[in-house]
């Protein structure tokens, strides 16, 4: 039985260890998807659909593992994907990431619905940092999130693109998760089960959405299910125009989040994109959508010359990161593979979780024979 993290090795035994720190309503929303989560275990069986074909007698004792992102050259080809709510699953939240992000200079991506404000994220943190925005119908509030990243150094803002309309999280209707989380006699003795996060939520630092929370109550002080907030808050007149708007707003490193197909993928440079994240948000939209994996080499092979393309999704183990690095994308990243050992033990939880998926990438590369990164390609591998 998990009981701590020394005892967790890799995604899957961080995720037992969660499921017994979080109550039912806190874990499911993390691990789950939409409708019949078909996309979500796509994710993560694509990479086992291809085998590893390595080489040997390499002079492998010396090997580089950096690459270049966004402007920004990172440590490893594998950086924290920005993902909602985070004090919800552990009291230290988003600064618990920052500080394994920094510990590993890598990219940490926070979100609009971030629970640690920009500010305090650009004075704590000197990693690089990615905002993720999702584009709200309140035009004063996008403006107020761009123009506070460019205060505080922000490297790159990644808009989604794939939450037109919140996805049908099915295990959150039946849990009856918010933001912030609402009592009932389903869940009550779940949080009373689990004294410690209860005792955290209650007495430590107040939980709030601070980009938010001075234009809209909903996820602060209203209790909404994230679902209903992409649905009634976002903006869905959003076209590629709007894109190119907020580009010019900014001026920096713009990535595109969600972006599946090679015809979006060239549209995505025509708007000034220097970066596209092939991601199905987690599995969390659209069922039944192809897997980024999956999708990986066709637009690789249409913009990887053009466009930083990063493979976002299902990444559970080193060999994931090395087969898409071999399809050509530039890095790859990641919710769920922080996530759970963030809610297990904050950021000694989240830098052991990323550190065994670095060593795995360090050991496996030298499994294959390659000593850098450009070493890697089409020929390291079959499809079955």
């Amino acid at each position: 039985m998990l009981n701590s993290i020394k005892n967790c090795f890799n995604t899957e035994d961080f995720r037992k260890l969660a499921k017994r720190k979080l109550p039912f309503p806190v874990f499911h929303y993390i691990d789950g998807a939409a409708d019949d989560e078909v996309t979500l275990r796509r994710n993560t069986q694509a990479f086992e659909e291809v085998d590893l074909i390595p080489n040997v007698l390499k002079g492998v004792e010396n090997i580089d593992i950096s690459t270049e992102i966004m402007g920004k050259k990172i440590d490893a080809p594998l950086f924290f994907s920005p993902t909602a709510l985070q004090r919800l699953f552990h009291y230290e939240g988003e600064l618990a990431v920052g500080k394994a992000a920094e510990k590993f200079n890598t990219f940490f991506g926070i979100s609009s619905l971030a629970t640690v404000s920009i500010k305090e994220i650009g004075n704590r943190f000197s990693c690089p940092k990615l905002f993720q925005l999702y584009i709200h119908k309140d035009k004063g509030l996008n403006e107020s999130m761009i123009e506070k990243c460019k205060i505080n150094n922000f490297d790159a803002i990644a808009i989604t693109v794939d939450t037109i309309v919140g996805g049908n999280r099915e295990r959150d209707l039946y849990t009856g998760f918010t933001s912030p989380p609402k009592l009932d006699l389903k869940s009550f003795l779940s949080f009373a089960f689990h004294p410690d996060w209860t005792l955290n939520y209650l007495f430590r630092k107040k939980f709030e959405l601070p980009e938010l929370q001075d234009f809209v109550q909903e996820g602060t002080n209203i209790n909404i299910s994230i679902g209903d907030y992409f649905s009634t808050m976002l903006d869905q007149s959003i076209t590629w125009d709007s894109i190119s708007d907020i580009k010019n707003k900014w001026g920096g490193h713009l990535c595109l989040k969600g972006i599946m197909s090679v015809e979006d993928a060239k549209k995505a440079i025509d708007v000034g994109a220097t970066a596209i994240m092939v991601s199905n948000h987690g599995g969390r939209q659209l069922d039944g959508s192809r897997s980024p994996f999956d999708q990986l080499a066709e637009i690789v092979d249409a913009v990887g010359d053009k466009i930083d393309v990063i493979c976002d999704g299902g990444i559970r183990r080193g060999t994931h990161v090395l087969k898409a690095l071999s399809l050509g994308a530039k890095a790859c990243s990641g919710g769920r593979m922080y996530l759970y050992a963030l809610a297990g033990s904050g950021h000694k939880g989240v830098e052991r979780a990323y550190s065994l998926i670095q060593d795995e990438i360090i050991r496996d590369m030298k499994l294959m024979g390659c000593r850098s990164l450009k070493e890697l390609n089409r020929n390291n591998l079959r499809f079955r």
